[in-house]
C-alpha cells in the first residue's frame, strides 16, 4: 500500500469511494434518527452532495489537500482530505474514507498520520476534525481518540416546522 498525493484521474474513484463508504451512514443510521421530512431536507440527496463536495477537497492554492492509499494492484482503498488555515494556525481533517474490506488493518491510521505529518509541517498549532456520535462512526471515534484527539460533546438538533 502506498499513500500518495491526489491525482486528477483519481477524482471519479474518490467520489465513488465516498458514496460507498458513507452510504450506510445515511441509509442505515441517519435515516433512523430523524423524521422523513428532515431526512429529505438535510440529506435526501446525500450522494449528490458527495459528487459536489469531493471535487472541492483538493485545492493546494487554498490550503486543501487529498492523499489516497493505493494498493499494489493500483486500486484506491481510501483517502484523507485536510485543510490548513495559515491565518488561524489551524489544520482540519475534512474527510477520511476507507473501503470496508480494507478496514481494521491500520489504513485509516496511516492516512491520518500522513495528513497530520504534513499539517505539522505548516506551522499549525491545533488540528481539528469532526465525526458522528452514532454506531456507524464508533470506529472513527476510537481511531481519533487513539491518535490523541480530545472529544468535545456537541448536540445538534433538527426538527420539522
Amino acid at each position: 500500500m502506498q499513500i500518495r498525493t491526489f491525482r486528477p484521474a483519481d477524482l471519479p474513484v474518490l467520489v465513488d469511494l465516498a458514496i460507498e463508504v458513507f452510504g450506510p451512514f445515511y441509509e442505515q443510521s441517519y435515516r433512523t434518527m430523524v423524521p422523513p421530512v428532515v431526512y429529505e431536507h438535510q440529506h435526501g440527496r446525500w450522494a449528490d452532495d458527495y459528487r459536489d463536495s469531493v471535487p472541492k477537497l483538493h485545492d493546494p492554492d487554498d490550503g486543501k489537500h487529498v492523499a489516497g492509499a493505493v494498493s499494489d494492484a493500483g486500486r484506491v482503498e481510501g483517502f484523507v482530505a485536510w485543510h490548513v488555515d495559515q491565518e488561524r494556525r489551524l489544520g482540519q481533517i475534512e474527510m477520511l474514507a476507507v473501503r470496508e474490506p480494507a478496514r481494521g488493518a491500520g489504513l485509516g491510521r496511516a492516512l491520518c498520520e500522513h495528513a497530520l505529518r504534513l499539517i505539522g509541517e505548516q506551522d499549525v498549532d491545533v488540528v481539528s476534525l469532526g465525526t458522528g456520535g452514532d454506531w456507524f462512526h464508533a470506529p472513527a471515534r476510537a481511531l481519533y481518540e487513539s491518535l490523541g484527539f480530545s472529544a468535545v460533546p456537541v448536540v445538534y438538533y433538527l426538527r420539522e416546522v
